[in-house]
């Protein structure tokens, strides 16, 4: 039986869903403004559930969100409020690792936006330098392009710490990135000091796909699916909100953990959830894991 590392599950939708506020175009980062202690609360109740791996609520504090709202000024706060969060929450849970994340700069899934990689590397290697000193390893999410990977993993390892990088695959072909650009592609990339490879914020039933080039990467890899119906239309347009997205009622933490066990049975050794994933979808995998007689790590 294999050593499996569970990532917690949502951050996002799961703040929006328990302040009970129309969610806006700053997500999660508005909800962190508006309710303080609330993150510490999501990161509690994943380590509860089982999650090895808390990851900051960091995912959507880049200036260029901050900047179109009037408040870049909090950068730095935003990001320190963050952390202290996912440190608190560890240090009471007692165990576990913090994951700092790495989100998309300008817009999620549209990798026409993307900044010129100079730009971006200087971005990414600011925000790794501020959670290095916290965090225990990087994480480099919802990765939608070659230049995207290339960027964000040159920035993030100037801070002295593990890199996993994690993809967003077409969700119909998941052999594929949301550029179009082959998966396969990412192999030189990350050669250059990626600690794993993963995908995620793609449909669950797109990952074996991505898996299974995964495979000849010689890296740890896995992946964390959302439960989005589809990424629509609306949420490609600019300061989009996430109820322009819609979840999918029929994923249970019981069906999601079906996806996640077989992606172990493909090899994958990093496992969690994305958007519209929960605390009972985390624990439900933890709970399967361990019947089946695999050690969460």
């Amino acid at each position: 039986m294999a050593e499996i590392v569970l990532l917690d599950g949502g951050m996002g939708q799961e703040l929006v869903a328990r302040s009970g506020e129309p969610p806006t175009p700053l997500w999660s980062t508005q909800v962190m403004i508006d309710h303080p202690g609330l993150v510490r609360e999501v990161h509690a109740d994943y380590f509860a559930a089982g999650a090895t791996v808390a990851t900051t609520n960091t995912y959507a504090i880049h200036h260029d969100r901050l900047e179109k709202f009037g408040i870049d000024d909090r950068f730095n706060a935003l990001h320190t409020q963050a952390l202290a969060e996912a440190a608190s929450a560890r240090a009471a849970h007692g165990s576990g690792r913090i994951a700092g994340s790495l989100g998309p700069l300008v817009a999620s899934y549209r990798p026409e936006t993307h900044p010129p990689h100079a730009e971006s590397v200087a971005k990414y290697a600011e925000i790794a330098g501020m959670l290095a000193p916290v965090v225990d390893l990087f994480l480099a999410e919802t990765v939608a392009s070659l230049a995207h990977a290339r960027a964000v993993l040159e920035g993030a390892m100037t801070a002295g710490k593990p890199v996993w990088l994690s993809v967003t695959v077409d969700d119909e072909d998941g052999s594929r990135l949301r550029s179009g650009e082959p998966v396969a592609d990412l192999v030189p990339i990350v050669a250059k000091g990626a600690g794993a490879i993963l995908a995620n914020c793609s449909a669950p039933e797109a990952m074996a796909a991505a898996l299974q080039v995964f495979k000849g990467f010689g890296l740890p890899f896995g992946a964390y699916a959302n439960g989005f119906q589809q990424i629509t239309k609306e949420f490609l347009k600019d300061n989009p909100t996430v109820d322009a997205l819609t979840a999918r009622p029929e994923m249970t933490p019981a069906l999601y953990a079906d996806f996640a066990l077989r992606w172990v049975g493909m090899g994958a050794t990093i496992i969690g959830g994305c958007c519209e994933t929960t605390p009972a979808h985390i624990a439900e995998i933890a709970r399967r894991l361990r019947a089946e007689g695999h050690a969460v790590v």
